[in-house]
Order: structure tokens, then C-alpha cells, then sequence
């Protein structure tokens, strides 16, 4: 009975003395908020939690523990707890997106004379490249559109090889950019064919507004696993996860004021 009674105190003593660092995330890009799903993690303990679709997060931690956010569109960010965040359920963390769209290359009205050196000179830095493709007639670059990766060993000749670039990616850390950057991209690409499937008027008439329908799909997207929907072109089944999220989104966007900041 005493051992009962001493295991019901502990329990209730853990219970109270548990600490939480508690708060709500945002992320701008020029006033426009990015509702992604994030990762929340300890680095003390390697417990992980995500942010709810209101991009609030809740993750047990005491002073001194480094808690970093990470996800698809934004830099990582680590922040050391402080006893005062403890004490608060209102701590806000901003994170910044960490890829931008490239605006597409377009030469308007450009003639090569025959002279390689005074045709490239005559260009600007970004068409540079692709004129001098388009001149010499190199090959365009085949794939889905990811960049290759090779395996860090493999056996090759009858023998074991290594990859030096491979294991140069994982040891600097370059290997994880390169496959979030894919992940943006891939998550990019399926918003965009979304879109372009149903069209502006379709989500206007959602009442989402026109400069927020991408950043809408791409909250449906971190938020559900739809990219085989879309790869495999099955856009009636991705209603349903719009569907799903829609009311969810509007309500994060009344409490964010995020229709008076985006006007």
C-alpha cells in the first residue's frame, strides 16, 4: 500500500513539475503567411511534434534545451529556452522561407551574328547560358526534373567503389539541402498543375483570393499526402482534401488578420 501511495505522489509530482515551451508559429514573405505544417524538435531529448493547422505547437522542454523548427519552404531555425518562454503560452516564432521561384529566361529578339564572342558579350548575364546552348546545339537535359543522386558505395567492376561527391553531400550537409530543395520543387510543381486544373475562378468562388490560392494548396499539400493524386492526374480525389482543409484554412486566416495584411 505505501509503495502504492508513494508511486501516486511521483506520478502527480511529474505531472505539475512538467514544463512545455508553447507558442504559435509564423512565417512572411512580404506579408504573405505560409500555413505549412512544421517539425518541431528537442534537440536534448530528439522528441519531435508538428504544428497543428493553426500553427500552434506545444513540446515538453526545460531552460537551456535548443528547440529547432524545420520544414519544406524554410530555413531552420533553433531557439534555447528560456525559464521566462516556460512561463508563457504565447511565444511566437517567425520563420523565413528558404526558396523563391526563378522567374523563367526569356530572349526577346535575339539573332546571333555568327561571332560567338560578340553575341554573348551582347547578352545579359542570365540569357548567357541558354544562348550559347541554343548557338552550339547542346543537348537539353533529360529527367523528371530532380537532379541525380549517386550512391555513397556501391559495387561496381567486381570491386566496392565510392562516390567522393556523395559522401562530400552527406558529410557538409549538402545532400539534405538538395533533397528539401527537390521536396519544395516537387510540392511547387503539383500546386501549380492543381491550379492550373481547376483554375482561378474555382477558388475565388471557394472565397480564397487570387494572390493566396497557391499558398492555400500548398497548406492542402504539407497537410496531406496528395502528390500521387496529382502525379497521377486523379484531380477529383484531390476535391476532397480541399474540401477538407478549406474551412480549416479560412478559420487560420480570420485569426491571422491575413486578409487586411496581403491588400
Amino acid at each position: 500500500m505505501r509503495k502504492l501511495l508513494l508511486l501516486a505522489v511521483f506520478f502527480i509530482f511529474n505531472q505539475f513539475s512538467a514544463q512545455y515551451f508553447t507558442g504559435e508559429i509564423i512565417i512572411r514573405d512580404k506579408s504573405v503567411y505560409y500555413l505549412n505544417q512544421i517539425y518541431v524538435t528537442n534537440l536534448s531529448d530528439q522528441k519531435t511534434v508538428y504544428t497543428d493547422h493553426f500553427g500552434s505547437f506545444k513540446i515538453p522542454a526545460k531552460p537551456g534545451d535548443i528547440i529547432r523548427f524545420t520544414s519544406i519552404v524554410t530555413d531552420r531555425k533553433d531557439i534555447k529556452v528560456t525559464p521566462d518562454q516556460l512561463e508563457t503560452l504565447h511565444n511566437v516564432v517567425e520563420l523565413k522561407i528558404a526558396y523563391y521561384d526563378i522567374q523563367e529566361v526569356v530572349i526577346n529578339k535575339f539573332k546571333p551574328t555568327g561571332n560567338l564572342r560578340k553575341d554573348v558579350t551582347t547578352l545579359k548575364n542570365g540569357e548567357k547560358a541558354l544562348a550559347l546552348q541554343q548557338m552550339i546545339g547542346l543537348p537539353s537535359p533529360k529527367g523528371d526534373g530532380t537532379s541525380p543522386q549517386l550512391p555513397v558505395a556501391a559495387l561496381q567492376g567486381g570491386g566496392l567503389s565510392f562516390s567522393i561527391d556523395s559522401m562530400y553531400d552527406i558529410l557538409s550537409g549538402e545532400r539534405k539541402k538538395k533533397e528539401r530543395a527537390e521536396q519544395y520543387e516537387k510540392m511547387n510543381t503539383a500546386v501549380l498543375n492543381i491550379k492550373n486544373y481547376f483554375g482561378v475562378p474555382y477558388f475565388t468562388a471557394l472565397k480564397i483570393p487570387e494572390n493566396l490560392i497557391e499558398n492555400f494548396l500548398q497548406f492542402v499539400y504539407s497537410s496531406d499526402d496528395i502528390y500521387s493524386l496529382v502525379a497521377s492526374r486523379n484531380y477529383e480525389a484531390v476535391t476532397l482534401y480541399i474540401e477538407k482543409y478549406l474551412p480549416i484554412y479560412q478559420r487560420r486566416l480570420k485569426n491571422s488578420s491575413l486578409m487586411e495584411q496581403v491588400k
